[in-house]
């Protein structure tokens, strides 16, 4: 089902410039936009950048700009908010929905301090994963809004930033973490964001298609009339007339609850797997527990950089071999490494609890 079909009127979408730059540049955009089935038309009025110097946005001349695109083409508009300032300013303009970024998110104080001021008022809220992978950081910015009184908050996915090794994302997805997100609330609606996760236009359709296949609830894709000339995040901006191709493509799965023979057979297989790698595993965990005393005996560091160094491009080198994903078996290999450091630490005499 293409997400042009009427039938996925429960999909989500949200559109629009990355920042509003000009009042010429957002009524292009959105009469480019007009005739989509947008939720919300999205801009950023503030911009937080990494670095000073950059365009940070138009402030609040902007919300004007926003104000002419709702009364001319019909779209609830959704804007970033970091402090109690940008709230109230954003909801003297009337916007219908805000949201809290991912440098945001990743502060519980600046959380509860945007939860405060908007406390009582009726816009749609959406927190964006914070800029670390820790699901329970990300949960807790959601909680601190319902306590704020917003029965139906809304995630937003935009990966995260990656370090120390190659990968064909700007912000790579971790999509283990959305995953573990929605099973442990199952009533949440998760947005994809996969401007921000590929960090350019050829990235995506693709992240799109397989935000839609693990059964995203939406997408907030940033689109510009000439992303080329964008003063933000111009390499993964896309026209209004690319977003109407590529939704025309990507195809909408149902979540079918009916049990399928070729899947539980599949699926059986599965979990045979699944115990073998569990097995190995343990395995791995005894030749742990064992180097981690001839360490102890040798006076040895727990962790060795240049083995760790070895098992990174070993590791991503037969993941390429095999057809997987490198960068997601380095993030297991992380993991993994990370649990024999704290077991060596152990047998060192050592307090593993802060590593």
């Amino acid at each position: 089902m293409s997400l042009m079909d009427s039938s996925a009127a429960d999909f989500t979408l949200i559109a629009g410039p990355c920042s509003a730059e000009s009042r010429e540049q957002v009524l292009a955009t959105a009469a480019g936009l007009s005739g989509l089935p947008l939720r919300y038309f999205r801009a950023g009025v503030w911009k937080p950048r990494t670095r000073p110097g950059s365009f940070e946005g138009a402030g609040e001349t902007a919300l004007s700009w926003l104000g002419e695109v709702r009364e001319k083409y019909g779209f609830a508009i959704a804007v970033e908010v970091a402090d109690a300032q940008h709230v109230a300013a954003a909801l003297k303009a009337g916007v219908e929905a805000v949201w809290v970024g991912a440098r945001t998110t990743v502060n519980p104080f600046a959380v509860q301090q945007l939860a405060d001021a908007l406390r009582g008022v009726q816009v749609q809220v959406l927190v964006k994963n914070p800029v670390i992978p820790d699901v329970d950081l990300w949960l807790g910015g959601i909680e601190r809004m319902e306590r704020a009184g917003f029965s139906e908050v809304w995630a937003v996915h935009r990966g995260f930033p990656g370090y120390g090794a190659a990968s064909p994302y700007r912000n790579p997805p971790s999509w283990a973490i959305p995953i573990e997100l929605r099973r442990r609330r199952s009533d949440l609606k998760i947005i994809c964001d996969p401007s921000h996760i590929s960090g350019k236009r050829s990235g995506i359709e693709p992240v799109s298609q397989k935000a839609l296949d693990l059964g995203f609830d939406g997408l907030m894709i940033e689109t510009h009339a000439t992303p080329e000339q964008a003063l933000s995040d111009a390499a993964q901006q896309v026209t209004p007339e690319t977003l109407r191709g590529i939704l025309d493509r990507l195809v909408m799965r149902r979540n079918r609850g009916d049990r399928d023979e070729r899947l539980a057979a599949l699926r059986n297989q599965m979990d045979v797997l699944d115990a073998e790698m569990i097995h190995l595993l343990g395995r791995r965990n005894d030749l742990t527990m064992q180097i981690g005393a001839i360490k102890k005996e040798l006076g040895m560091t727990a962790y060795q950089p240049e083995r760790w160094g070895e098992i990174v491009t070993t590791r991503m080198d037969w993941a390429a071999k095999y057809g997987l994903e490198p960068v997601e078996v380095l993030a297991l290999f992380q993991l993994i490494h990370l649990n024999s450091v704290q077991k060596q630490l152990a047998i060192l005499g050592e307090d593993s609890s802060g590593f």
